[in-house]
C-alpha cells in the first residue's frame, strides 16, 4: 500500500459500512411485467414446435402531430367553439369546488373590487411575487415539499425588494434540499434586475420573458393569474390533459409538438378568468389526469375526452398511452471523493461532540453544477480508483488549496467512511467518503495564511454546520461520517500518542 503524506494509523473502527452495503443504494432490476393486453391469443396455425411470429402493436388509432407524409394540418387539432364552451365551463366549475387550498393561490373571483388603483397594483405585486415563487419552486419539486420552502422563504422575504436585498449565500441557505440551485440564483438576479429597473413588476408575457430565469411557461402563469392576462401556460400537466382530449400520441418533446400544444392551450384559455382557468387545467393533470392513474370517472371533461373514447372502443388502447413516452436520456456515471476534514483545536482529545473542533468547507465555482455552494473538499475521479489513488487525488488538492501536509499537521485518524450514490437529472454520481481528523502545529499561522487566499473556504464547528443550507448530497455525506464516528469511537476515546503516528 502506498504511503499517503496525511497518513495517520488506521484505529480498530467497526464499520458499519463492510462491503459498503449500508450506503449503496443498487437495487437488482425486477423483471418487467407483460401488460394483459399485449397477450396474442393462440390461432389455428399455433403448434408447439413452430415458434409464434412477434406481433407488430399498431400505434393508437389517433392524430398524430409532426408525421411528415400524412400529417393533418394543425387546424384538425383545434377545438370547436362548442367544444371550447364546455371544457371552460366544465373546468372552472370543478376547479371552484376541488381547487386545493395552496399558500400561493389567489382566486379571480376574489378580486380587488373597490380598492384604490395604487392599493390594486400592490396587491398584484405582491400576488405576481408569490406566483412567481412558487412556480420557480415547483419545477421538479412535488407540492407537498414546496409548502414548506415557500411559507418559510415568503416569512423571511415577503416582498420583492427584501428578496433583491439578500445574498446569494442567504438565498443558497434557505433553498437547500430544493435542488437545481440555479433557480434560486435566477430568482435573486431577477429581483435585483426589478427593482433596480424602478418600473415595478413586469405584467406582460413579453416584459417578464426579459427576466433571466423566466420561461414561456413562468410568464405566462405570472400573467395570468396575477395581472389577467389572456395568455396560456403549458407544462407537464397541461400536456398530458391536452394530449388525451385529442388523442395526440406525439412525442410531447418534440419542438413542433410543443408548439401546437401551446396553440391548442391558448384556444382554451378563459377570457374572463384566463388565471383561474390556468390553475385549472395543470390542477386537473396533478389531481385526476395523472400518468399512470388517471381517475376518468371524476374527470370533469371525461364527456370530450378522445383518448377515453378511443379507450372503449378499442381494449389495445388505453388513456395511459397517451401523450407518448420518450426515452429517457441514460445518466452519465461519475465519481467523486469526499475529504471530511475534521481539525482539533485546544487539548481536547477527539470526540464526536468535542467543542474544540470544526471542519474545512469549500466554495465551489461560481458557474457549473452546484454553482456556489458549500460542500467538503471534493475531487472528481476519471474512474472508480482505489482508496490509495482516491487519497493521492484529496492529498493534492488539500496541499494544492490549503498547505495541508505532515510538515504543519498532525493527522490523527484517516478512515474510509463508505460509499453511495448521489443521483442528478443526469448524472449517476458515486461518491466515495473519507474521514481525516488532525491538528494543526501552529493554528494561528494557518488560519491567518489562508484567510487571505483567494479560494473561498470556511472553517464552521459542528453546531453551524448542522445549520447551515447545505446540499441533500453534502448532508448525506456528513451523516455517514456522524454515524461512522458514533459507532466507531468507543474504541478510542482515549487521544493517542503523537509518538505513534506517521509522518
Amino acid at each position: 500500500m502506498k504511503s499517503h503524506f496525511l497518513s495517520a494509523p488506521r484505529i480498530a473502527f467497526q464499520s458499519q459500512f463492510n462491503n459498503h452495503a449500508t450506503m449503496k443504494n443498487n437495487k437488482p432490476s425486477q423483471p418487467k411485467k407483460k401488460s394483459a393486453r399485449m397477450k396474442v391469443n393462440a390461432s389455428d396455425n399455433d403448434s408447439p414446435g413452430k415458434k409464434r411470429p412477434r406481433r407488430e402493436r399498431n400505434p393508437p388509432k389517433a392524430l398524430t402531430l409532426g408525421q411528415e407524409s400524412e400529417a393533418p394540418d394543425i387546424e384538425d387539432f383545434s377545438f370547436t367553439r362548442e367544444e371550447v364552451s364546455g371544457v371552460r365551463a366544465s373546468l372552472l366549475e370543478w376547479y371552484d369546488l376541488n381547487g386545493r387550498d395552496l399558500p400561493w393561490r389567489t382566486r379571480g373571483s376574489e378580486g380587488n373590487t373597490g380598492n384604490a388603483q395604487e392599493d390594486k397594483d400592490e396587491e398584484e405585486d405582491r400576488r405576481a411575487y408569490g406566483v412567481w415563487v412558487s412556480e420557480v419552486m415547483l419545477q421538479q419539486t412535488r407540492v407537498q415539499t414546496v409548502i414548506d420552502y415557500y411559507n418559510r422563504w415568503m416569512l423571511k422575504w415577503p416582498s420583492l425588494h427584501h428578496l433583491a436585498s439578500a445574498s446569494l449565500e442567504e438565498v443558497n441557505e434557505m433553498w437547500a434540499g430544493l435542488g437545481y440551485y440555479r433557480r434560486a440564483r435566477f430568482l435573486l438576479e431577477g429581483a435585483q434586475m426589478i427593482v433596480a429597473g424602478g418600473e415595478g413588476f413586469p405584467r406582460t408575457v413579453g416584459a417578464l420573458r426579459k427576466i433571466p430565469g423566466i420561461g414561456d411557461y413562468t410568464a405566462g402563469a405570472i400573467a395570468s393569474i396575477a395581472f389577467n392576462e389572456v395568455v396560456p401556460v403549458v407544462d407537464g400537466n397541461v400536456v398530458r390533459v391536452l394530449a388525451r382530449l385529442k388523442a395526440i400520441s406525439a412525442n410531447p418533446k418534440d419542438s413542433a409538438t410543443v408548439k401546437s400544444f401551446w396553440k391548442l392551450a391558448a384556444q382554451l384559455v378563459d377570457p374572463d378568468r384566463p388565471g383561474d382557468f390556468n390553475q385549472s387545467l395543470m390542477e386537473l393533470g396533478a389531481t385526476a389526469c395523472t400518468p399512470l392513474n388517471p381517475s376518468c370517472f371524476s374527470c370533469p371533461i371525461s364527456i370530450q375526452c378522445q383518448a377515453l373514447s378511443i379507450s372503449r372502443k378499442d381494449e389495445s388502447v388505453t388513456v395511459t398511452d397517451y401523450p407518448s413516452k420518450g426515452v429517457k436520456t441514460k445518466q452519465r456515471e461519475e465519481f467523486s471523493a469526499v475529504c471530511v476534514v475534521q481539525i482539533l483545536r485546544g487539548e481536547d482529545a477527539f470526540a464526536s461532540d468535542s467543542s474544540e473542533s470544526g471542519y474545512l468547507l469549500v466554495k465551489r465555482p461560481d458557474e457549473g453544477l452546484l454553482a456556489g455552494l458549500w460542500e467538503f473538499p471534493s475531487v472528481m475521479l476519471k474512474d472508480e480508483a482505489d482508496s490509495d489513488a482516491r487519497r493521492e487525488a484529496i492529498d493534492h488538492f488539500l496541499e494544492q488549496s490549503f498547505g495541508l501536509n505532515s510538515t504543519i499537521c498532525i493527522p490523527i485518524t484517516r478512515e474510509d467512511v463508505g460509499d453511495f450514490v448521489h443521483i442528478f437529472s443526469h448524472i449517476r454520481l458515486r461518491i466515495f467518503v473519507e474521514l481525516l481528523v488532525l491538528r494543526l502545529k501552529d493554528e494561528t499561522s494557518f488560519f491567518r495564511k489562508h484567510g487571505k487566499k483567494t479560494l473561498t473556504w470556511k472553517y464552521v464547528d459542528s453546531e453551524a454546520l448542522s445549520s447551515l443550507g447545505l446540499t441533500s448530497g453534502v448532508r448525506k455525506v456528513y451523516a455517514a461520517v456522524e454515524k461512522f464516528k458514533k459507532n466507531s469511537l468507543p474504541k478510542c476515546s482515549q487521544p493517542r500518542r503523537r509518538s505513534r503516528l506517521k509522518q
